[in-house]
Order: structure tokens, then sequence, then C-alpha cells
């Protein structure tokens, strides 16, 4: 593909609630085996992009570790590869990531080294499934400069999460609101750009000559009459996990075998670093229906419509419905999990009783496990 790829992973916001106090949300499991990143990482190496940046900035250890080895992703190559850039101080700036369009300004020299004329922008907290060829193409057909890939969705209480836009009749963007309170429209941005890369270096140091550091309100928005911006609609699945709430029906959503089909068994496939461990583990007394258990797992008690990430441990007795465990967490005998979600390497005391009575609820304990 004539592209290279720009991966926005460096974000955060308090509606993860304690989800995002140890990772970014680029780094956030997803269906048991997979985290957030992989969907934008996966898609990128399946439309045959080989060159590949992630900004990352906050809480970006876990997200690191996780793009230590590019050759999950088939980027471990001679010509193009996986690049993770963090924030650097140097002589002419010592500050973190002021927005998305800094981001890109303080990594300027990855778009001006490069030779491909097209840039896939991305955010790493989407999941979904994209061919980016058909994008670009759309983006030639249409002598665009930039295209913006778009979906509608049905909750209008969502829409102040993302950009709102509205198309004429032959697809180009003619008002573009970010995050309103309300809206009469339904068309959203996802995130996703198409954009010349030298027309991209010329806007970003634009940008950053006047002291503009975000890309959808000082480019997107600010540029919507004077440069050629069109929407390119998808009807197929997308989901942002920006909070604690969408991220707990993402996952949820995952227990649909129709949808683990989409993702993982039809190709191109998702794709994901592979941790070396033993499969799932069910003891005699086990009873598991409807859920998605990872390998590691050790299953004793009772899993019901619920996600259950790496090496898990269910004691005895235990009860766990409509919920989301995180990795490694340790369930005490008789503990009782309901509408949750279980933060990571939580070690559940025996006994305990969880419930989400209004909506989602995120558990969080730190008890030594070997002294239960």
């Amino acid at each position: 593909m004539r592209a290279i790829g720009i991966i926005l992973a460096g974000g955060n916001n308090n509606r993860m609630r304690e989800l995002s106090n140890k990772r970014a949300i680029a780094a956030m499991p997803i269906a048991g085996s997979y985290r957030a990143i992989d969907f934008a990482l996966s898609n990128m190496a399946n439309s045959h992009i080989q060159k590949v940046a992630v900004l990352t900035q906050y809480n970006a250890r876990s997200l690191n570790e996780h793009l230590s080895s590019s050759k999950w992703w088939d980027f471990g190559r001679k010509q193009g590869g996986l690049f993770v850039f963090t924030p650097t101080i140097t002589k002419e700036n010592s500050f973190w990531y002021q927005g998305t369009a800094d981001a890109i300004y303080q990594n300027i020299e990855f778009l001006k080294n490069s030779h491909e004329p097209y840039v896939v922008i991305a955010s790493g907290d989407g999941v979904y499934k994209m061919d980016y060829n058909k994008v670009l193409e759309y983006h030639i057909a249409k002598r665009a400069d930039i295209t913006v890939v778009c979906t509608s969705i049905k909750d209008p209480a969502e829409v102040e999460r993302f950009g709102v836009l509205r198309m004429n009749e032959d697809c180009r963007i003619e008002e573009f609101e970010e995050k309103p309170m309300v809206s009469p429209y339904n068309t959203i941005s996802t995130g996703i750009y198409i954009i010349r890369r030298r027309q991209l270096i010329e806007l970003i140091e634009k940008a950053a000559q006047e002291g503009r550091n975000d890309f959808v309100k000082d480019i997107l928005i600010r540029y919507k009459n004077l440069k050629r911006i069109y929407g390119y609609k998808i009807d197929t699945f997308w989901s942002n996990i920006s909070t604690a709430d969408s991220y707990y029906k993402t996952n949820m959503a995952f227990l649909d075998p129709e949808i683990r089909s989409y993702f993982f068994r039809q190709e191109p496939a998702i794709k994901t670093r592979i941790d070396d461990l033993p499969p799932a583990k069910y003891n005699p007394g086990a009873n598991v229906r409807n859920s998605l258990v990872s390998s590691g797992c050790i299953i004793n008690g009772t899993v019901e419509n619920s996600v259950l990430f790496k090496d898990v441990f269910v004691g005895s007795n235990c009860v766990i419905k409509n919920s989301v465990i995180l990795n490694n967490v340790y369930l005490g005998d008789n503990t009782h999990i309901e509408n949750c979600i279980v933060e990571s390497r939580d070690t559940i005391r025996a006994n305990s009783y969880y419930c989400g009575d209004k909506g989602i609820r995120i558990v969080v304990e730190e008890h030594d496990r070997y002294t239960i």
C-alpha cells in the first residue's frame, strides 16, 4: 500500500475511571487475549502498510512492553517496520505532547524521512476490522484532501463522546462539531483519517507555528470549508472503548459467536502477542456457560456470560456472572462477582461479594494472596 501508518495511542481520560490508572487506553485488554491497539496494528499489517509509527505517552510502560517485538504483527522487516515514539526532551522542546497534532509535529521527521505519498492516521482505542486500501481508493477517486472514516450510532446520548459530522449528497463534510452535548445528527468520526503526506506536513507545521495542538479542532474543523474533506461511511462492527461502560459492552459483545468469528476466524484475522501459557483447566465442579475463558485460567466454580482474561483462578463455589475479569486475578472460594469489571492482578478474598446494582462496578483489591 502506498501509505505509512500513524497510530495515536497516548491519550487518557477520566471516563475509564480506575481502569486507566495502570495503563494507557490503547493497552486495555480486549476479548480475552488481545489489547485494544492490536486491532489498529492488525488492520495496518493486513492492508500491507509496511511502516507504522505508534505515538505513546500516558502510562506507556504496559503498552511499550506489548509492542517490544514487532514480529507478531508482521512488522519484523528490513524495509519499514514498527516504530514506537514517546515524548522526548530535546534542545528545542521539553514538553509532553500537547495534543494529537503536536504529537505528530514532535515526530515530524518520521513523515519527512518517508517516501510513501499517503498517511493513514488511526486511534489506538478502536475495535474494528478494515481494509485501508478501500478507503485510499475512495480518497483518490474523490480527489479529497482529507478522508474521514465515519459511522452511525444508535444511541443519541453517545454523541458527546465523538466528533459529529454532516455530509452532503457527494459525501463531502459540510459540518463538523467535536463532542457536542446534543446533536441532530448521528454520524460520527471513528478517528481514522487518510491524507497526503506532504499536505499533512504542511498543515501540522502551520498549526505548530500558530500554537494549535489538536488535529480535529485545529485541522479538520478549521479547514473544513477550505479543504476537500470527505467522509467514508462504514456499517461493519466498530466500537470505541474510551469509557468504562463502552469497554464493558465491547468485551461482552465478543460472547456473540458471529462477532468472534468475524474478528478471529475470518481472514484477515486480528493478530496479537502470544504468551506461552497452558490451556484453561476446568476442575470437577466447574460450570461454564456462554463465556470466554482464556489460556492459563483454572476454573473451580460457576462462570456465566463473562469474559475471563489470562491466568485467572476461580475458587470453589465461586459465582461469576455478567462480568469481565482481567489478567492474573485470584478469586477466593465462595466469592460472588456480578456486573463487574475486576482489575488485573487483584486478589479477591474468600467469601467476598461484589455486584454492580447501578451500572458497572469496577473492583480494585490488592491483598497479599499468599495470606488468604
